[in-house]
């Protein structure tokens, strides 16, 4: 019982993405000392008539489970005389459906109306939703404006570059969310879906979305380092800070992908590659030649213009496909980082499947994505539905 979780195949139904118990009505743990964690593994783990849990003497044991947990009967706890934290299994599809009924229209409205009007808002808010999920967790800490008090997470230098457009769609339908059902939906939560419909509306793959969160309450800059990728981080140092995530290589770069398809980036996140590389050549020589000079033609004024950018997928820039894994084999790729998935061989060979196979990358990138929409979220007493997305509702100080 030490690791109760070594092989998932001998504990329950693993259907490719959950590990299911489906007829497990009560669970007793006793005397396990050694116990840290129940589940820890990669899977969503659904307990569908789990309703009593009782842990006894496991005074190592600070969580059920660390995954997305899915128990809908759960009702009675008793933990040995302390706090139980059980996962997420608050998190549900239809969470709003009897509190606020208009919660995805509201959305799906919001998301239609910015995209159609601003092309790159899917992009934006793509990636702003990965930067807040993989330091907080999926909490909205992102969101949050920095005080006299307080430099908030947005301001670290690597989201100085983050998008408007995601932060003014939030904004937006938490608005005409708060006029249907005040006080009710979290921006975590508006941040999620509108995140996964805008996905949808260019072409990529449909995933669900449990709902659920509550919003962070702790934004903090100096919290921000060494939980994202630099573009030029060598691969192992990414692997890492995914592989710390609870990510396989596989979804990292499943998830890089579906970055990077419709994303852009900033002159100064690559120019390293088109000037002054080295000594022996002005650009890098695992860059297209006349890719690299279109890109110092764009990015000329780079040093005094710091919000010039390119596509990261030239060929398809606003199209959700897997062009961009198909533009890494013809020098096309946009970063280091980009360059280093087709080097390393760690990588190319899901490179290579992804750009041959466009089902298996959209396959890989929603199962990724839904892992990544429950990374460290919040519910309960652990946050707030606040009332505007870009403060507390109460001021922090520390």
């Amino acid at each position: 019982m030490e690791e109760v979780v070594a092989k998932e195949e001998q504990l329950g139904e693993d259907s490719g993405d959950k590990l299911a118990f489906p007829s497990t009505c009560s669970l007793k743990l006793v005397n396990l000392p050694k116990l840290r964690s129940f589940y820890s593994g990669n899977l969503t783990l659904e307990c569908p008539s789990l309703s009593d849990l009782w842990w006894k003497n496991c005074t190592n044991m600070h969580t059920f489970s660390s995954r997305l947990l899915i128990t809908p009967k759960l009702s009675n706890i008793w933990a040995d005389g302390k706090t139980l934290k059980v996962g997420e299994s608050k998190l549900t599809l239809d969470y709003y459906a009897k509190t606020c009924p208009k919660f995805e229209q509201i959305i799906q409205e919001t998301v239609t109306a910015k995209q159609l009007s601003n092309p790159t808002t899917a992009a934006a808010t793509l990636r702003v939703f990965f930067h807040d999920c993989m330091v907080e967790g999926c909490d909205a800490s992102v969101l949050i404006s920095s005080n006299s008090f307080n430099k908030a997470e947005r301001d670290a230098d690597i989201n100085e570059s983050l998008p408007g457009d995601a932060f003014d769609i939030v904004i937006r339908a938490k608005t005409a969310l708060e006029l249907a059902c005040p006080g009710i939906v979290s921006c975590a939560d508006i941040l999620a879906l509108s995140t996964r419909n805008l996905v949808k509306m260019v072409g990529g793959p449909y995933y669900k979305v449990r709902l659920g969160r509550k919003d962070g309450l702790v934004s903090q800059a100096s919290r921000v380092e060494g939980n994202l990728a630099r573009a030029n981080m060598s691969m192992s140092v990414i692997i890492d800070i995914f592989k710390a995530k609870g990510f396989t290589i596989e979804e990292m770069v499943a998830l890089t992908g579906g970055g990077h398809t419709i994303g852009f980036s900033h002159c100064k996140e690559f120019s390293s590659r088109i000037y002054n590389h080295s000594k022996t050549s002005e650009t890098d020589p695992g860059m297209n030649p006349m890719f690299a000079e279109a890109l110092r033609k764009v990015c000329a004024n780079y040093q005094k213009d710091t919000a010039m950018s390119a596509f990261n997928d030239v060929m398809t820039p606003s199209k959700f496909d897997n062009m961009y894994f198909q533009n890494l084999f013809r020098g096309l790729g946009l970063l280091a980082s980009d360059h280093a998935l087709v080097t390393d061989p760690r990588t190319k060979p899901i490179v290579e499947l992804f750009a041959k196979d466009q089902n298996a990358f959209f396959q890989a990138f929603a199962h990724s994505m839904e892992k990544v929409s429950v990374v460290g979220v919040k519910t309960g007493r652990k946050g707030e539905v606040r009332n505007r997305c870009d403060v507390f509702n109460s001021i922090k100080t520390d």
